[in-house]
C-alpha cells in the first residue's frame, strides 16, 4: 500500500548525493515489490483454503462425519502437520473471507485456478452478503491493495457499504492495520454519515492519518509466520533494543537467582489481537513465571497496561497447579535514564514484598544494569 521513492534513471553527471538516492530508491522500490508479492501470495492462499473448506462443506464426500466439528477437527490435523495460522479461529475467517469476497477468484492465475476444486463452477451465494462489485474493489485490486491483516479487520465489518467505505478510504489513505483500526474504533463511517461537510471531514481524517510503509509489512505476523519466521527475527524495534534484550537476558541468567530462559518475543493471542513479550523466564525457586517488557521510551500508564494485561493473561492460560502467580517487569528507558516497575496483576502485595522480593533483583539493580548498558552501546 505505500508509494515507494522512484529509483532514479538518470546517471549523468552522478554525485555522490545522487548515488546514494538511487541506491536508497531501488532498495525501497525492491524491498516494497517483495512485500507485495508475499502478500499477494499469503492473501490468496487464504482465500483458497476458505474455498475449499466452503466446497466440502456443500459437497464433501464423508461430510456429514464431521458435522459442527469439521473446523476443529481440521485445525488440529493442520496444525499437526505444521501449517502456520490453521488455527480453528483462523479457519473460520479464512472461510469468512471466501464468502464475503468471491469475486477474488479473478485474481487467480491459471496455475491456482487448477487448485479450486470446482473451477468451473461460479462460487455458491455467500451465507454473508457481499460488496456489490460496481461499488467495491474487483478481485485484482483487492489483493494488491490490502494485506490480510487490513483483510481480516474488513471482515469484522458485517454491512457492505460500510466495509466498501473503509476500503476506499484505507487505500486513498494508505493506512497501516493500525490506522485502519484507529478510524474505525473512531467511528469515521458513522461520522461522514452525520457530517454536512463530508469532504472537510475526510480532508481532516487523512491529513491525520498514519502512512503504512513497505518495510514494516514484513512484521505483520500473518507474513512472517506464512514465511516461517521466528517472531525474534522480525519484531525487534531496533538494534538497540536488541542488544539490551541481549544483555538483559544474559545478565539475569548469570544472578543465579533461578531465573531459567524460555522465549523471547513470546506471541501470545489475547482475543483478535497478538501480543509479544520481549522476554519470558521460569524462575525455578519461586514456581513462576517471570514477563519482562523493555520499552525505549518514557514510562507511560499505557506500557504498565500492556503488561499487566500479559500478566493477567498467564495467570489464567499458562499457570499450572503448583505455580505462584507472574510477575510482570517493565523496563522504560530514555537517553541514559532507566525505570522498572513491577507488574502484579491479581496478586497480594504483601506476598510480593516478602517472598518474591527475595529472589527477584530490585528496581535499583536493573536500573544501574540498564543505563550502564545503554552508556555502553551509546
Amino acid at each position: 500500500m505505500s508509494k515507494a521513492r522512484k529509483p532514479t534513471a538518470n546517471v549523468s553527471g552522478l554525485t555522490f548525493d545522487a548515488l546514494v538516492l538511487s541506491i536508497r530508491g531501488v532498495d525501497e522500490e525492491l524491498a516494497a515489490q517483495a512485500g507485495r508479492a508475499v502478500n499477494v501470495s499469503l492473501t490468496l492462499r487464504n482465500w483458497l483454503i476458505g474455498c475449499y473448506i466452503v466446497e466440502y462443506e456443500q459437497r464433501g464426500a464423508d461430510r456429514a462425519q464431521y458435522g459442527k466439528r469439521l473446523l476443529a477437527k481440521l485445525s488440529i490435523r493442520l496444525t499437526g502437520l505444521g501449517i502456520s495460522r490453521t488455527e480453528e479461529r483462523e479457519l473460520r475467517r479464512y472461510r469468512q473471507f471466501y464468502q464475503t469476497y468471491p469475486h477474488i477468484r479473478e485474481a487467480l492465475t491459471p496455475e491456482l485456478t487448477k487448485h479450486l476444486a470446482s473451477p468451473e463452477r461460479s462460487p455458491s451465494i455467500p451465507i454473508r452478503e457481499s460488496t456489490p462489485p460496481e461499488i467495491g474493489f474487483t478481485g485484482k485490486e483487492l489483493i494488491a491493495s490490502f494485506s490480510f491483516s487490513h483483510i481480516a479487520e474488513l471482515l469484522a465489518i458485517e454491512e457492505p457499504f460500510k466495509r466498501s467505505f473503509y476500503e476506499i478510504e484505507c487505500a486513498r489513505g494508505n493506512w497501516g492495520v493500525r490506522e485502519l483500526k484507529r478510524q474505525i474504533a473512531s467511528l469515521y463511517f458513522e461520522r461522514s454519515n452525520l457530517s454536512r461537510d463530508k469532504t472537510k471531514l475526510a480532508g481532516l481524517a487523512q491529513a491525520n492519518a498514519e502512512q503504512g510503509e513497505p518495510r514494516l509489512a514484513i512484521r505483520d505476523p500473518y507474513i512472517f509466520e506464512f514465511l516461517g519466521l521466528k517472531s525474534r527475527e522480525v519484531m525487534s524495534e531496533s538494534h538497540l533494543e536488541d542488544q539490551l534484550l541481549d544483555k538483559l537476558q544474559e545478565f539475569l541468567l548469570e544472578l543465579g537467582h533461578g531465573f531459567c530462559f524460555e522465549a523471547r518475543q513470546k506471541r501470545i493471542l489475547i482475543g483478535d489481537s497478538h501480543g509479544f513479550i520481549d522476554l519470558v523466564f521460569y524462575h525455578r525457586v519461586l514456581k513462576c513465571h517471570v514477563l519482562i517488557e523493555l520499552k525505549l521510551q518514557a514510562f507511560s500508564h499505557e506500557n504498565i497496561g500492556q503488561i499487566n494485561t500479559y500478566v493477567s493473561w498467564y495467570s489464567k492460560n499458562v499457570m499450572t497447579d503448583g505455580d505462584n502467580p507472574p510477575v510482570g517487569i517493565l523496563l522504560c528507558t530514555q537517553k541514559d535514564h532507566a525505570l522498572v516497575e513491577y507488574a502484579l496483576a491479581g496478586m497480594d502485595n504483601k506476598l510480593f514484598v516478602s517472598k518474591y522480593q527475595l529472589h527477584l533483583p530490585d528496581r535499583e539493580q536493573l536500573q544501574r544494569e540498564l543505563e550502564r548498558t545503554l552508556k555502553e552501546d551509546s
